[in-house]
């Protein structure tokens, strides 16, 4: 390990968009290919420096990630000799301001290279296994991102070789590998800690320029799309995804709250989705109405020797509990086994008081007769006393999953009740919830004329005249 990242400023700062599996997942596409951008050399900052937001901006997001320190001139090198070009592996943290994500096509100039926004250390790794590394983030002292070189998309190797195809990269050189999920916005006062496993944590506090930012050039601006992208929604760039950022504005969570699993059902049926109602579980509050986005989670079958490689610890069951953002809702894909518990009452307090808007797993609940005192929806398909190693290892997150027999999506809208949960495509929901609403208002004029005594013929389905006098009444209302 060396005592310092490193000794001279680097000529090139190369950053890769997408290369872990659930980032992309996130972002709702997955790149066949490696792509790139670059950050000027005077973005370089070290651990303990300040990370300036510029006035009038609100979206400065961080982004954990590990930088490969190029040692050794690398040209057109094959993949298989490509690492003998790396002098070491240290933390970096790509800082951007969303805010100007729309001011350079694509090349984030001035939302990633400001001064100090590339902040690297606090040491190099030398003699390690890079497929072996392990990077984890802090914000104000609590774990945001944790994640193994196992879930890249694209390997070191095959980075410094597709890179070198093309351009030269010289000793000292940088090439940001990537972030995980759990990149979000942060704010002047927040602490930002970035630790590559055996390297120390690279600290970098957040503070606002208190100079206003002058009024020639480009002037910060954002969309409801930049804005969910900043705080890492599921699915949030609507040209990635073809789903929009915000499914769910607070129109639709009053009349999606407002309406029976039972109408919504009808409602995907005329719209030709079928496949939506959650099959073979049930509420552990039957008197709690639930409203959110997907956050997925997928169990596979026990293995012995996978689960002692990546079942214990900051697993993919854990880390999904500490990416949950405000509003998601816990999907577990357990296959409907039944034969252990996939989440207990701990984690399920921890996704409450992380805003989760509940939880759904078609395996088994641990501790379930503390879910009846829990302020949280959660439906699950049986009780049991085991944990999750006795039948399932927790693979990733924020993948599709299959949840009593539907496929789920992340950043599906669900909606449960006493009497089920569905899915809706979010694309839909704003439609789905306007007309179930309307839907219910014309079946409790329906339910009160048949308590009056009225025959259903003509009623039930409502014919002209029964029409005419419920538009009065509504008119009338």
């Amino acid at each position: 390990m060396l005592d310092h990242p490193l000794g001279l400023a680097p000529g090139k700062i190369i950053a890769v968009h997408l290369n872990y599996r659930s980032r992309a997942a996130e972002r709702g596409r997955t790149p066949a290919v490696p792509s790139y951008f670059l950050k000027p050399s005077s973005s370089l900052s070290w651990s303990g420096r300040p990370v300036v937001r510029p006035h009038g901006c609100d979206l400065l997001a961080f982004e954990g990630e590990i930088a490969l320190v190029i040692g050794e001139r690398a040209h057109r090198v094959p993949v298989e000799r490509a690492l003998e070009h790396v002098a070491g592996y240290t933390a970096a943290n790509d800082f951007g301001v969303y805010d100007f994500k729309h001011a350079d096509l694509g090349s984030n100039l001035r939302a990633k290279g400001q001064d100090g926004y590339t902040p690297v250390g606090p040491a190099v790794l030398t003699d390690v296994d890079p497929a072996k590394l392990r990077l984890r983030t802090y914000v104000n002292g609590q774990l945001v991102q944790d994640a193994g070189t196992d879930e890249l998309l694209f390997g070191f190797d095959l980075l410094i070789a597709d890179l070198s195809r093309l351009m030269t990269l010289e000793p000292g050189d940088l090439i940001l590998t990537g972030t995980p999920t759990g990149s979000t916005v942060v704010r002047p006062g927040d602490v930002v800690e970035v630790e590559l496993e055996g390297a120390g944590r690279l600290r970098n506090e957040i503070v606002a320029d208190p100079g206003e930012l002058a009024a020639y050039g480009v002037q910060p601006k954002v969309s409801e799309e930049t804005r969910a992208a900043a705080y890492g929604t599921a699915h949030s760039s609507a040209s990635d995804s073809g789903r929009p950022p915000h499914p769910l504005d607070e129109q639709t969570v009053t009349a999606l709250r407002s309406v029976s699993t039972a109408t919504l059902s009808s409602q995907l049926r005329k719209r030709g989705i079928d496949h939506h109602f959650i099959e073979g579980v049930r509420p552990a509050r039957p008197d709690l109405r639930m409203v959110g986005v997907a956050r997925t989670l997928r169990y596979l079958p026990l293995r012995e020797d996978v689960f002692a490689e990546i079942g214990g610890g900051m697993n993919a069951q854990k880390r999904t509990v500490e990416e949950i953002r405000p509003g998601e809702i816990l999907v577990i894909e357990a296959r409907g086994e039944h034969g252990a518990g996939t989440i207990g009452d701990i984690l399920a307090l921890r996704a409450l008081r992380r805003g989760a808007a509940g939880v759904i797993t078609d395996g088994g609940l641990r501790d379930s007769p503390s879910f009846s005192g829990l302020d949280l929806p959660v439906y699950f398909g049986a009780p049991h006393a085991a944990v999750l190693g006795r039948r399932h290892v927790p693979m990733d997150s924020q993948v599709p999953v299959a949840c009593g027999g539907v496929l789920v999506m992340p950043g599906d809208v669900l909606v449960g009740d006493a009497e089920g949960v569905v899915v809706i495509p979010p694309g839909l929901a704003a439609e789905v919830a306007r007309d179930a609403a309307r839907q219910e208002d014309e079946e409790r004029f329906i339910y009160e004329r048949v308590n009056e005594g009225a025959s259903i013929d003509g009623l039930y389905p409502m014919n002209k005249a029964w029409r005419e006098t419920y538009e009065s009444r509504r008119d009338a209302r």
